[in-house]
């Protein structure tokens, strides 16, 4: 190493974990950690499961069918209300619940569908006991107002949200088989279902209510969760071009790298997302209650998070699970683990083959040059004068 090298180094700046992160140089191994993220990632896929079976979903009224009455709410009690609609009706509501807040906030109760007669009847015994007022001020029985989805129209979007999600993941595949490979493809379509299935069980877990407003949402986020995966994948696909024709690194050591590479902005991204979603989330739920604003800011944010944590941890650790059953990829591991078991009985290579191993984004700058195909070997100065420049070489190994 020559004097000026020497200099450089001990002049500059040690950069810290956080630097190195946002450089992409952080030399985090997620690969290596592989097991551990499947073990996590198979205890959230129970859980959610056992959710679902146990708990099952709190659909809305446009899933399931049902009628929904609502009055200004003034200064009502829920649970007084919904005993005076149960005694007019012989009918228990499902949910009675206030939306909004201040003066335009509203009392909503959901319940089975009723006959018309029932309707009239709970309205008539909300208006006498409680004198609801309309927009003008006026008490009057039509300040009540009804609305009733029929169980044939919540079959309907029930089917239409199925086969939308399908084609979804459809589409999404024959895309990323098109643009990326086959092997990518199958990971993010993998990781793609344990996040809807994740989401599907906090949903089942906490009681939040399924409704149109939150299957558009779900679809976003997954949209958002591929989005992100394809970045990673599309850097892992530049990373491992070309490299059965060397010695230096394995797939997995190459894929490693790449999500080094592509952390930062994923979670940059993710927090750049996710804050107007609780600003949202703030504003439906501070000042206008629950409702289709809510529900959907809700189901996006926590598809944000997960959508960071499958991108991360989980898309490209099946990836390189899957190309480690290939026969080139097999061989090709092998033919490195080889290559650098020979170099390590070569006096003095050591080093240089530690170096080549570890394949993570901290590597040296030589390192990462060579996963390109290129290196920059600096050659002695004899005069001890400047920098000796440097020869660019592709090895051949």
């Amino acid at each position: 190493m020559s004097t000026t090298e020497t200099a450089n180094q001990a002049t500059s700046p040690k950069m810290n974990f956080f630097d190195r992160l946002y450089t992409g140089e952080g030399g985090i191994d997620f690969i290596s950690r592989s097991r551990l993220w499947y073990w996590i990632t198979a205890a959230l896929v129970v859980l959610s499961i056992a959710a679902v079976g146990v708990r099952g979903f709190d659909m809305s009224i446009d899933f399931e069918g049902g009628t929904k009455m609502s009055m200004p709410a003034a200064e009502l009690n829920s649970e007084e209300v919904a005993q005076t609609f149960e005694e007019s009706t012989g009918v228990t509501p499902e949910l009675t619940q206030v939306v909004g807040s201040g003066s335009t906030a509203t009392l909503e109760i959901n319940s089975e569908r009723l006959s018309e007669d029932q309707i009239q009847q709970a309205r008539m015994a909300l208006f006498e006991a409680y004198q609801p007022k309309d927009a003008a001020g006026k008490a009057t029985p039509d300040a009540v107002g009804d609305s009733t989805v029929s169980e044939s129209w919540g079959s309907t979007i029930t089917k239409r949200m199925v086969m939308s999600m399908i084609v979804f993941l459809v589409l999404a595949f024959f895309y990323i088989a098109v643009r990326l490979k086959r092997e990518m493809a199958a990971a993010a379509m993998i990781a793609l279902l344990i996040d809807a299935v994740v989401i599907a069980g906090i949903y089942a877990l906490f009681g939040f209510e399924v409704s149109p407003a939150a299957i558009i949402g779900l679809l976003t986020v997954l949209s958002f969760s591929i989005y992100d995966t394809v970045i990673v994948f599309d850097k892992v696909r530049e990373n491992t071009a070309g490299i059965m024709g060397s010695r230096t690194q394995t797939y997995g050591e190459a894929a490693n790298a790449a999500v080094n590479q592509t952390v930062m902005r994923s979670i940059s991204t993710s927090v750049i997302s996710a804050l107007p979603i609780v600003a949202l989330l703030v504003v439906a739920v501070g000042m206008l209650g629950v409702g289709d604003l809510k529900d959907l800011a809700l189901i996006q944010l926590i598809g944000v998070i997960e959508g960071v944590f499958s991108s991360i941890f989980l898309a490209t650790p099946i990836l390189v699970s899957i190309a480690n059953r290939t026969k080139e990829v097999r061989r090709h591991n092998e033919e490195v683990a080889a290559y650098r078991a020979g170099k390590a009985g070569v006096p003095g290579a050591s080093a240089a083959s530690a170096a080549g191993a570890s394949g993570v984004a901290g590597a040296s700058e030589s390192d990462q040059r060579e996963e390109h195909g290129t290196r920059t070997v600096r050659s002695p100065n004899p005069s001890g004068e400047g920098d000796s420049g440097g020869v660019t070489w592709r090895p051949q190994v």
